[in-house]
């Protein structure tokens, strides 16, 4: 009888990997708060966690399909939609999220090696 790994860590590795994913285009859509006509997008993160489970190899790019529009409160007149409060606040809960599930990884990590020790 094998480990499986996939198995023994379920669903931690692809939530990390979309994590950096969301990360990734957040900073993008702050880093955008000046330029005329910019649209924020964002993802969602159950819907592409789900859809990540559903694929047994979770391809990389496989997010960018599953960007959304963020619909603004107060829009600009250039057309940009990034709010810079609402994004440093998306952007601070996927953080504090993604460290959560390096955690949980973590913990996944621990216990393995200790049955593999035999402990």
């Amino acid at each position: 009888m094998g480990l499986h790994l996939d198995k023994a860590l379920s669903v931690h590795p692809a939530a990390l990997q979309l994590r950096a994913e969301r990360t990734r285009i957040l900073a993008s859509n702050i880093a955008n708060e000046n330029t005329p006509g910019y649209q924020a997008r964002d993802i969602d993160f159950k819907t592409a966690l789900a859809a990540s489970a559903d694929d047994a190899a979770f391809p990389l790019d496989s997010p960018s399909g599953d960007l959304q529009y963020r619909r603004p409160n107060h829009p600009a007149r250039d057309g940009n939609t990034v709010e810079l409060g609402v994004e440093q606040a998306e952007f601070a809960q996927n953080v504090s999220e993604f460290q959560t599930s390096l955690a949980f990884l973590n913990m996944k990590f621990r216990g393995l090696a200790k049955v593999i020790a035999g402990q």
